[in-house]
């Protein structure tokens, strides 16, 4: 193993992950998206404590709509006089009307959006792609003359002429709108197809007026390879929510995306992760969807060890197949034991008992937990006391499976 100890250390060589050293971004959409998820509904007080939570958490953006009720403008209004460090984007139609509203609650960030694929002008627009340009470009102008700061977001991009998606994200890098999203908005990319349509916009605009954001629909489980794919391509800002709630299957987890970006793109956001867990809880508790446990970094079986040889390896060392210690998410270890634990896994059930033991006696217990066929006898939450006695050399001599 290398100097560093890191047992890591040769999946970092091969993600090269120091390659592009730039910092990605997060903005988090649990207040718009999030709430389009069926049967989401915060209340004004839910929508204020998750703002405060993702700002103290640490996103760059938090993203919320004023025009769907008087509730959503009330939470908008309060949010941005909390005074937080995260932009706070009022997102809205592009009609002037709409930009009106966002201009009520004293947002500074207004994100506006249109759907510029044939079929949404066609089918939701009902207006040809020049109508759309200019109605597109009337809203971006406005929101301009106000002194706001802007994101246009180009739906539906990955279904749009490439000429056509071209000419305005030019025309948008052309007056100033900070930033422009290019999102999958139905899920139908995979990471190359993302990475190219990214790239071709990257190579088109003025990287210094504009800046790139990607949102990823997860309709076939690829939200977040999607986006990283736009990020190597030249965007710099990722939408999530908590847990990956919204439309249909959701957009990327605001966890899996912030672990991805601090361990294996090595992105310096300065996130406190240790709050993903009761971020993950909260949302759980106020929508009464109970979070899987089988969900990256979040759920109650990341870090839960079952397998024979697993278990006598996470007995000796956690990393042989823990990639961060459960701690740092505000996770925690548990261990399984059942049919499949081995000798290993037995003898240290017994001696956790209390039961002086040998290596004979573990592995008849070993052998009697299959041959009942009980399935999981017992889980066992880690807490510190019982790490420490894991970790501790001298405290078990284990031995090897054979």
């Amino acid at each position: 193993m290398p100097k560093s100890d890191d047992a890591n250390y040769y999946a970092h060589i091969y993600n090269d992950s120091r390659r592009d050293n730039k910092r990605i971004r997060i903005l988090d959409s649990t207040l718009r998206e999030g709430e389009q998820h069926p049967g989401v509904s915060f209340s004004v007080k839910q929508r204020i404590q998750i703002a405060w939570m993702l700002d103290a958490f640490g996103v760059d953006q938090i993203e919320i709509s004023p025009i769907v009720s008087a509730d959503h403008f009330e939470a908008t209004k309060t949010i941005l006089k909390q005074g937080l460090k995260s932009d706070i984007l009022a997102h809205v139609r592009a009609l002037k009307t709409d930009v009106d509203i966002a201009i009520d609650t004293g947002a500074t960030w207004v994100a506006t959006y249109m759907g510029i694929s044939d079929i949404h002008l066609a089918t939701k627009l009902r207006i040809t792609r020049e109508e759309a340009k200019i109605r597109a470009l009337e809203v971006a102008d406005y929101i301009k003359t106000h002194g706001l700061k802007a994101r246009f977001t180009m739906e539906d991009a990955s279904r749009t002429d490439p000429v056509f998606l071209v000419e305005m994200c030019k025309e948008m890098n052309e007056r100033g709108i900070e930033r422009i999203s290019i999102p999958d908005t139905v899920g139908i990319m995979r990471p190359r197809g993302m990475y190219n349509i990214v790239k071709m916009i990257y190579d088109n605009i003025d990287i210094s007026k504009s800046s790139i954001d990607v949102h990823c629909h997860n309709d076939l489980g690829l939200a977040l390879p999607n986006a990283l794919a736009g990020c190597e391509a030249g965007a710099d800002q990722i939408h999530t929510t908590i847990d990956g709630f919204g439309e249909r299957s959701g957009i990327p987890a605001l966890a899996e995306t912030s672990v991805a970006l601090m361990l294996i793109y090595e992105s310096n956001n300065k996130l406190r992760l240790h709050m993903l867990k009761d971020l993950s809880k909260t949302i759980s508790d106020y929508t009464g969807l109970e979070t899987s446990e089988s969900k990256p970094i979040v759920g109650d079986s990341a870090y839960k060890h079952k397998a024979g040889t697993h278990l006598a390896a996470i007995l000796r060392n956690p990393s042989a197949y823990e990639i961060l210690e459960p701690k740092t998410v505000g996770n925690r270890r548990k261990i399984v034991f059942g049919e499949l634990a081995g000798k290993n896994g037995a003898e240290y059930l017994l001696k956790l008992l209390g039961l002086e033991t040998d290596h004979h006696e573990a592995e008849t217990l070993a052998h009697g937990l299959k041959e009942l066929r009980m399935g999981d006898v017992l889980e066992l939450y880690l807490d510190d006391r019982l790490e420490r006695k894991i970790l501790n050399d001298g405290v078990l001599k284990l031995k090897a499976e054979e």
